[in-house]
């Protein structure tokens, strides 16, 4: 049966820790590395840093809970959540699970989705995915959620200057059917696998039985195996979601990245010949926030207006691995469901 309705994002948030590193601080603890050389390599200019009392979960329930009340629904309604993340509170249960039990939303059905720095996007594929097949599900919950800094080691500049944490969340709900999302295109260049990692707690690294070590209980990071995997594949996805969608690339209002690297961002929109007025970056005050980064960033582009009613777009994020998604939407003002 032809469903009446399209599915589509009508409430969003998101939530940033109180505490701000700039790069000065961040040169404080590192020899040979100056404020300026992390702007001219990144465009970063600080970073966000969890307390040390502060959760995954309690990061997600505020922006999940400013997601709600922006969407103006009651919490008790919400049929799915989806916890998109690497660094739950527990390796297990599922951090969805302790948001639901917080909300006090019973009804609804939870997991957790790990894709790394994708792992928003393709939690939002999947919601969506879930909605068109069971219309019982009302509203969904999909939050992207990293406490990154806890897994960083401050005297490798390859990841320090980059991480950070944060939590950015929305609401789907039903919209008119020629709106909400059009497409998904998920796509994996593992060749580069081992570029990024985080090897301590895994099975085949687990902490009983050992020391901690340095080499493998932070995160690794090979830079410029990360540029060349983005800047190749990247745009690529570009390409096929708009030949799936049957679109021309002229015709997207808006492109949503998750926020690596603000050089990294200007290259592949100077590529694709498009104007930098085409996205909304904030990689360069924010840092990289992992899962959350391409949900604080949509968060932060509805609350600044850079969407318009009826506005086509796309939004993009690549993750360890290597993983790649993009998604397309026609927009629908957000609260238009409430009609």
């Amino acid at each position: 049966m032809k469903k009446e309705y399209g599915i589509g994002i009508i409430g969003s948030g998101h939530h940033l820790p109180s505490t701000v590193e700039s790069n000065e601080d961040l040169c404080r603890e590192l020899d040979g590395i100056s404020p300026e050389w992390i702007v001219e390599k990144t465009g970063i200019t600080q970073r966000y840093i969890a307390g040390k009392d502060d959760t995954a979960s309690d990061l997600a329930l505020s922006a999940a809970i400013k997601a709600i009340n922006t969407a103006r629904i009651n919490s008790e309604d919400i049929g799915l959540i989806i916890g998109c993340t690497f660094s739950h509170d527990y390796l297990f249960p599922p951090l969805s699970a302790k948001i639901q039990k917080e909300l006090k939303a019973k009804d609804a059905q939870v997991f957790d989705v790990q894709a790394n720095c994708a792992g928003f996007l393709t939690g939002l594929t999947i919601a969506s995915d879930r909605m068109k097949v069971d219309s019982s599900i009302e509203f969904s919950l999909v939050i992207g959620v990293e406490v990154q800094t806890r897994y960083s080691n401050k005297n490798n500049i390859e990841t320090s200057m980059f991480l950070s944490d944060g939590a950015g969340a929305v609401i789907l709900g039903k919209v008119k059917k020629t709106h909400g999302i059009i497409t998904s295109f998920f796509h994996a260049d593992t060749s580069s696998y081992e570029a990024v990692r985080l090897r301590g707690g895994g099975s085949s690294f687990p902490f009983i039985g050992r020391n901690f070590t340095p080499d493998i209980d932070y995160m690794e990071m090979n830079g410029l195996a990360t540029w060349k995997q983005a800047m190749t594949n990247i745009p690529y996805s570009i390409h096929q979601i708009c030949k799936k969608a049957k679109i021309n690339l002229s015709q997207i209002d808006l492109i949503l990245f998750h926020q690596a690297n603000l050089n990294l961002l200007h290259y592949i929109m100077k590529k694709m010949k498009k104007d930098l007025d085409k996205t909304y970056t904030n990689v360069e005050r924010i840092g990289n926030t992992g899962s959350a980064s391409l949900a604080i960033v949509l968060s932060e582009a509805i609350e600044k207006r850079k969407i318009k009613e009826n506005d086509i777009v796309l939004m993009v994020a690549v993750g360890a691995g290597y993983i790649y998604g993009s998604n397309l939407w026609i927009w629908e003002k957000i609260n238009s469901h409430k009609k």
